[in-house]
């Protein structure tokens, strides 16, 4: 003879208490308040026609009926969560959310992100980008590229592997050369436009343009003036249309060199004392599509050709 099944939600409620021998912690894994999880129970056992707990004073007990019932729900049970959770993990290793900030994201990642999509068409690249480091954690983030101290110690369940040195260049637009005047030497910078990247600023090691003239022998400038910008990418972007001249990351201006929107007019570059590394949690180091990311974004930075542009960078324009 076939009985009714008891509803789903009861028979989930009367699983969760068995197994915790609790009210209150059963309650609080499924979201509900015990008064709601007891009256599921109480319209379980009355469907049944039999009482499934002892009920104490601050403790439950399963009743002779409740162990011959909770054995084929918990394991029933198990395999839901199981399937439930394999099917999350598969869609996990489809999905990475890359963690860099907006100015390493807009002017060196995301022109290169195409090529990685391209590579592993089977991966759904995600970026989220934001000045804070991400917390792997609570923010849903698998990889994150990160500017770091170059002795930077990570805690032990991150892994840091460095990626690229940072120093600071003097960077300009061709078009301000033809306004200004080739730049003969550091101290022509006197009379030209200065833009600040403050996002720089909270970084009290980090040179400055104080620092970049005081290594260039050029003394009583203003370094005071100019446009200041929150965002690597904008006070970039300002450079590029010949807004003034911009010290900046090497690796952040590179593709506005290496294309001939920007130039270095002086061989003076200063190091940074910091790096970009890519960062992951030690546990998620051997997923997969975490593998593909780190190992494709180690072939893009050792593909960069400094030499090649260093020469681009003051070879005069239209050469």
């Amino acid at each position: 003879m076939r009985h009714a099944m008891p509803p789903l939600s009861a028979l989930r409620a009367f699983e969760a208490a068995a197994r915790h021998l609790s009210l209150t912690k059963a309650a609080q894994e499924l979201g509900v308040t015990p008064g709601a999880l007891s009256h599921q129970i109480r319209g379980l056992e009355q469907l049944l026609g039999f009482t499934l707990f002892n009920r104490g004073v601050r403790s439950i007990a399963l009743t002779p009926k409740g162990k011959q019932l909770y054995p084929g729900l918990q394991t029933g049970f198990g395999h839901i969560r199981e399937a439930v959770a394999a099917l999350m993990d598969a869609d996990a290793e489809r999905v990475l959310v890359i963690s860099t900030s907006p100015g390493f994201t807009s002017k060196w990642l995301a022109p290169r992100l195409y090529r990685f999509s391209g590579a592993y068409p089977e991966i759904d690249a995600r970026v989220s980008s934001t000045l804070a480091n991400a917390n792997f954690t609570t923010d849903g983030v698998d990889v994150a590229v990160r500017n770091l101290p170059l002795d930077a110690a990570t805690d032990g369940e991150l892994v840091a592997e460095k990626l690229v040195a940072v120093h600071l260049v003097a960077v300009c637009s061709p078009k301000l050369m033809e306004m200004y005047g080739a730049f003969a030497t550091p101290e022509a910078l006197k009379e030209v436009p200065l833009i600040h990247d403050e996002s720089l600023a909270h970084r009290a090691e980090l040179p400055t343009w104080v620092d970049w003239f005081k290594a260039a022998g050029v003394d009583g400038v203003d370094v005071s003036r100019g446009l200041r910008f929150s965002s690597a990418d904008h006070a970039l972007d300002a450079t590029v249309e010949g807004a003034g001249v911009l010290l900046t990351h090497d690796v952040l201006a590179y593709d506005e060199v290496r294309t001939g929107r920007l130039v270095t007019p002086f061989e003076l570059t200063l190091p940074s004392g910091r790096a970009y590394y890519f960062v992951c949690p030690q546990k998620r180091q051997n997923r997969p599509h975490v593998r593909a990311f780190r190992d494709w974004i180690k072939q893009e930075v050792a593909a960069l050709d400094w030499k090649d542009w260093v020469s681009r960078s003051r070879r005069p324009r239209g050469a």
